[in-house]
């Protein structure tokens, strides 16, 4: 090529290749290998394919470099062949490319989630990209292609390290569902403004859908831009046939719609899954009816830059003290409040449960602490015990929700359930992992974390969806999360807490505290970002229950003395009496310490709490 890649899209369409993936996969590579690393090991059935892609029209190749950042490398345990990986890469297409085509690097998601739904942070994301960017960058690429990204957050992660790099022109492409927003539902509207405001060169789309969906979503995009549209749609939508993906959409019909895109506007068209060397020459056909200097759908001054930006800093937050009595009695009040643990049954049979929350509404605590599938058990939905309960006695619940059992489509409409139904207190937790309950085989989802969902809850609250869309009136969730004071890596646990914080979490629920020097050493450790802390007690049932809790339990850790003293009594109901003596001595130790506690309930039975309740 003779200019530089921004001047050749001033005055020509630009033919983009096809899908990699799906070449070598038809050349019989299998799925479950690691296509980035065949740059190594076959690094002439790569090139062979780029030459295909070349002789057929395309003006631009991608480098097999993708999924080549030391996440998904890792995945395959050849992390450190990252840099070696990416060189090949580059070489490969080059020399393919012999002067023919521009070459363009390719830079894929990390594959992990990253904050705010995940806990590897911003500054290590975009030090990942930056790492795979500058060995492309240094081997020579003509520009950068960040595609298929689904998450806004990421890809700006992506476009702020590569722009710290180079002024080589970027391709930001985001990949969208069917009906047309990004995957986390970020709408056109909104990943057009921002991919413009963070400084991409070039604005696309690729992959997940075909044409058509595409064409919808391009003709809004147009209107929100000055920058110069991308487009690489799938083959259609897949489909398994005789045990082999297919993609059914012809040749014919891709070019069909490359007359579509074109006549829209866009300059700059590929494909992505499913399309061949033979969709791209269709592609190349099309572009040879058009005049580019002619078809222009709009003019710089038509185009009308509409897209409003929904953030947290310019819609109103509802006051904590608004959300729920317990935030009420916590924040305004600044009472010392309590709250009593019960676990859901079983079985579809809460009217036990029931009862023992009318007697401890009796006894004047503040709310019911209701646990989600503790220690990976499979029990009644604690959402639907607590709609029984705030329904039947009166008394607000605090919903513990975990991340282990619902992608993250779920918890946003599980979340905005709750919150129509009148739950309005939640404790966002991971989730203990299936292999320590009673199905250790059951699959775990885990999209997020608790960080990631106190993320989810905050954005509801500012009237956000997960796309940063406006969801119309915001929820008024009070927002909770877990702390364990004797975690065995405090550091780390501590580095989690303050990000939670960061996050939205307006109050703290820790494990069960049996050393009140271990709950005051935490408190220390997090004064500088410090809310609201509810101390955990558990009145210890038996010498058995305390074993329990030390060995089985994660995240809970009796001391010896405490073992001790549970093993000097002879009988069941002497255990029992001790058990209720530690977790009086407990409350009375944390009392001047936290905001308040929150006291399990050992087999549903609410005397053994008023009996700990005495020590108030």
């Amino acid at each position: 090529m003779n200019s530089d890649f921004r001047n050749y899209c001033d005055n020509n369409i630009v033919i983009m290749d096809g899908a990699m993936g799906t070449m070598l996969y038809s050349k019989g590579v299998y799925i479950n290998r690691c296509y980035e690393e065949l740059n190594l090991s076959n690094g002439a059935l790569v090139k062979e394919i780029h030459q295909e892609y070349i002789s057929h029209g395309a003006s631009v190749i991608e480098t097999n470099t993708f999924g080549a950042n030391k996440y998904k490398l890792f995945q395959f345990g050849i992390a450190d062949k990252m840099e070696e990986i990416n060189r090949a890469g580059v070489k490969i297409a080059r020399e393919a490319a012999m002067g023919k085509a521009f070459v363009a690097g390719s830079i894929g998601p990390l594959g992990i989630r990253i904050e705010p739904w995940g806990k590897t942070s911003v500054q290590e994301a975009e030090e990942a990209f930056s790492q795979q960017a500058k060995v492309l960058l240094d081997e020579g690429v003509d520009l950068i292609i960040l595609e298929t990204f689904f998450d806004l957050n990421e890809i700006h992660q992506a476009i702020n390290a590569v722009k710290k790099l180079t002024d080589k022109p970027i391709i930001a492409s985001m990949t969208i569902n069917e009906d047309g927003n990004a995957l986390y539902g970020t709408t056109p509207d909104v990943f057009t403004a921002k991919l413009d405001e963070w400084g991409a060169d070039f604005i696309g789309l690729n992959c997940s859908v075909g044409p058509k969906t595409m064409y919808d979503a391009l003709e809004k995009m147009r209107t929100l831009t000055k920058k110069k549209l991308v487009v690489q749609p799938n083959a259609g939508l897949p489909r398994i046939v005789d045990g082999r993906t297919i993609y059914l959409c012809n040749p014919e019909y891709f070019g069909e719609y490359a007359k579509r895109f074109i006549s829209l506007g866009i300059r700059i068209l590929g494909g992505c899954c499913g399309t061949s060397p033979e969709h791209i020459k269709w592609l190349k056909n099309a572009a040879r009816a058009f005049d580019p200097g002619i078809h222009h759908v709009n003019s710089e001054s038509e185009i009308e830059l509409q897209a409003e930006i929904h953030t947290p800093e310019n819609i109103t937050v509802i006051e904590k003290e608004r959300k729920s009595v317990f935030a009420r009695r916590l924040f305004v009040e600044k009472a010392f409040v309590v709250s009593c643990e019960l676990t859901p049954p079983k079985g579809c049979d809460a009217s036990k449960i029931i009862a023992a929350a009318r007697e401890l509404k009796a006894a004047g605590i503040d709310a019911i602490n209701i646990p989600d599938g503790p220690r990976a058990s499979a029990r009644m939905s604690p959402m639907a015990l607590a709609i029984l309960i705030e329904n039947q006695v009166r008394i607000e619940t605090i919903l513990h929700y975990c991340c282990r059992d619902r992608n993250i489509l779920g918890i946003q409409s599980d979340l905005l359930g709750a919150y129509a139904v009148g739950l309005r207190n939640i404790l966002c937790i991971t989730g203990d992992p299936p292999k320590v309950g009673n199905y250790p085989e059951a699959t775990a989802v885990f999209d997020i974390d608790a960080i990631g969902l106190t993320n989810v809850v905050k954005r509801l609250n500012h009237g956000l969806d997960l796309g940063g869309n406006p969801i119309g009136s915001p929820t008024g969730l009070c927002i909770g999360v877990g702390a364990n004071p004797g975690a065995i890596d405090l550091d780390l646990e501590i580095k989690r807490f303050e990000w939670k914080v960061k996050a939205g979490a307006e109050f703290a629920m820790t494990q069960p505290v049996f050393d009140s020097q271990l709950l005051k050493n935490f408190l220390e450790r997090i004064s500088h970002v410090k809310i609201p802390v509810l101390a955990g007690i558990w009145p210890l049932t038996s010498l058995k229950n305390a074993e329990f809790m030390n060995n089985e339990v994660p995240g809970a850790s009796v001391p010896k003395e405490i073992l001790d003293r549970m093993r000097s009594q002879t009988t069941l109901e002497g255990q029992r009496m001790e058990g209720i003596n530690i977790a009086r001595e407990s409350l009375q130790a944390v009392k001047p310490l936290v905001e308040g506690v929150q006291i399990s309930v050992p087999f549903g039975r609410a005397e053994t709490v008023l009996k700990v309740l005495e020590a108030l």
